[in-house]
């Protein structure tokens, strides 16, 4: 295991807020692009909430008392972690979601569409809707969250939605069908599906009935053996693979595990270790690294390596979508790490396809810009 002591942001009390400039970006899939592409890399659509993160919590608030955070931060939340994380890995990310048309709505529009350079042709600000608000409290690794909101309206979707695009990432909910799931895999997009957690205590895969549409599946370790019934996570991903071509299960401390169906491949990689400052959004930054590297036709063991990675970076930072590590931050990792004479050998060639990915010198402006403890500061005039 490497152990990471390298941290890309600022801590807690002097998180960097950032202005509308867009990062320079590395493009993982430059050598495979061609003039008869999708116009887009990854397709989304989803909720955006506005994040308020606590840190430095010493125990969960007990009843009754007053308690204090160390660090707040404040950031575009659900959807808006997944379609951070892949455009600052240099994917072109389209994202259909709803906005309030209050200021925090405009915030998160304009923290993912001039800050991140995603692509909001297919949202909408809904006139009259309050944007859904998340409060996360994070402590001793884990976090508590209280959520409020209301479902936007219905639309219906305009003609071209789903666009065309190489990917899509889509959340899966058990006895739920989301129509444009199917839409966009016979447009030949690639669907990467995650779930939640099952409320209604069923576990039945026949309840996921989008998984057909899904070339891949990335559950984490629980939920993965309640689906399947498995007794441990690596035989659940065996199993899974009757479902779905590609089974990725997330280890937590201990790394994730793959099993690739068309190949017969499996690969296993141990998670590294760093100091957790906020968890949240960390599961999204691992998809979001693990589809990059598929889409770059990257081995899957280094696709498991450069996934996990990512979601650890991301821990060292304030809230979900703002917490994604880019390409500069990614650099100054494997520089760092490389720089230590204590590292395993054996971990140190595991992270060797950085080599050839990362940048020379940082992007700029970097560091990326981070969650802050209240929103409007930073924003250009």
């Amino acid at each position: 295991m490497i152990a990471s002591t390298a941290s890309t942001g600022k801590g807690p009390t002097s998180s960097v807020a950032g202005g509308p400039r867009r990062p320079a970006r590395v493009d993982p899939l430059a050598a495979l692009r061609t003039p008869g592409d999708p116009p887009w890399d990854v397709y989304l659509t989803g909720t955006v909430f506005l994040d308020i993160v606590f840190t430095g919590l010493d125990t969960a608030p007990v009843r009754g008392t007053e308690t204090w955070a160390r660090g707040m931060g404040s950031s575009p939340g659900g959807v808006a972690n997944m379609a951070t994380a892949l455009a600052r890995l240099g994917l072109r990310t389209s994202l259909a979601a709803a906005f309030g048309d209050d200021h925090y709505g405009e915030y998160c529009w304009d923290a993912l569409e001039q800050g991140e350079g995603i692509d909001l042709a297919l949202s909408r600000s809904v006139p009259g809707w309050h944007s859904p608000v998340t409060v996360s409290m994070a402590y001793e690794g884990e976090r508590t969250m209280v959520s409020h909101g209301h479902e936007p309206p219905p639309e219906e979707p305009a003609p071209d939605c789903p666009p065309r695009a190489r990917a899509a990432v889509a959340s899966l909910e058990p006895g739920k069908r989301a129509p444009w799931i199917a839409q966009a895999a016979a447009k030949g997009t690639r669907v990467f599906a995650d779930v939640g957690w099952d409320e209604t205590g069923a576990w039945d895969l026949a309840g996921l009935t989008d998984l057909a549409h899904c070339e891949a599946f990335l559950p984490n370790a629980e939920e993965a053996m309640r689906y399947t019934g498995a007794s441990c996570p690596r035989a659940a991903a065996h199993a899974l693979t009757e479902h779905v071509p590609l089974a990725v299960v997330t280890l937590g401390a201990d790394g994730a595990y793959a099993v690739d169906r068309r190949t017969g491949e499996s690969a296993e990689v141990p998670a590294i270790a760093v100091e957790a400052l906020d968890p949240t959004g960390a599961g999204d930054v691992f998809v979001a690294g693990f589809v990059a590297g598929t889409l770059a036709d990257w081995p899957l063991a280094d696709r498991l390596a450069f996934a996990g990675l990512t979601a650890a970076l991301s821990v060292q930072e304030f809230g979900g979508s703002l917490s994604a590590p880019g390409w500069a931050e990614i650099a100054a990792w494997w520089r760092e790490i490389q720089s230590c004479a204590d590292q395993d050998p054996a971990a140190l060639r595991r992270y060797a396809f950085l080599t050839g990915l990362v940048p020379a010198v940082p992007a700029s402006p970097w560091p990326l810009r981070r969650a802050v403890p209240t929103i409007g500061f930073g924003r250009s005039a």
